[in-house]
């Protein structure tokens, strides 16, 4: 009788990510995009001699770079690790190495390192946050003039009228309350997802940086390139 072979144990499934990018940032950069694509090829269809040169050395340095400050930068985070995708660098950080998540002008990782990482992707709108803020205080207004009535309707001596007073919490005024900013909100995701995952052993490893050549390279070519032409008698 054959004993049968052990089966090598089924590898874990690699957990989804979840992806987090800037509408803004693409919309505008398509438009600008748009914008540098139609007066580079209109000078390179119109123009004569040394124009058609500078249009194309133009169009290889500004694209790459629009396209990386524009349309790349990314936040992809799974059980394992946070994955930033900046314009010119990519980062990879397991959970096990960030030590916080910072949100203040600018939203950033802190490796346990020292060093920080701006998260391009989630830029923050102080805006966005004001408005947030006064949507807060309306809605603590709001329950607050409700609980007023309601007791005023039991005898309690209120006044039914809004306004801030006895019943209104610290809660309904903290930066972590309903009301947040998109970018905030995306934070304190992944605030969550550190505090959950950062002890895991899958979560464990070192950080990563990688030079995002695919940008470097055609930018530093057409900077070149086009430094040459100006240079040219």
């Amino acid at each position: 009788m054959t004993t049968p072979e052990p089966q090598p144990p089924t590898p874990d499934p690699v957990s989804r990510d979840r992806i987090y990018r800037s509408p803004m940032g693409i919309v505008g950069g398509v438009l600008l995009l748009v914008v540098v694509l139609w007066l580079g090829i209109d000078a390179l269809v119109r123009g004569e001699g040394r124009t058609q040169w500078l249009a194309l050395a133009a169009l290889i340095l500004i694209v790459p770079l629009v396209s990386a400050f524009t349309l790349r930068p990314a936040v992809y985070a799974n059980e394992e690790r946070l994955r930033i995708r900046n314009p010119l660098r990519i980062i990879v950080l397991p959970w096990g190495q960030i030590a916080s998540l910072r949100s203040g002008y600018t939203n950033e990782a802190i490796a346990k390192s020292g060093t920080k990482f701006q998260l391009w992707a989630i830029p923050v709108s102080l805006r966005a946050r004001k408005k947030a803020a006064r949507r807060s205080v309306w809605e603590a207004a709001e329950r607050n003039a409700a609980e007023r009535s309601e007791r005023g309707g039991r005898g309690g001596g209120g006044t039914g009228s809004g306004g801030f007073g006895f019943g209104t919490s610290r809660a309904d005024f903290d930066a972590d309350g309903p009301a947040r900013a998109e970018s905030d909100k995306i934070i304190a995701e992944l605030r969550d997802l550190l505090a959950h995952r950062e002890n895991e052993e899958s979560a464990q490893g070192e950080v990563t940086v990688r030079w995002a050549y695919e940008v470097v390279a055609p930018a530093f070519a057409g900077a070149v390139l086009l430094l040459i032409l100006l240079l040219m008698p």
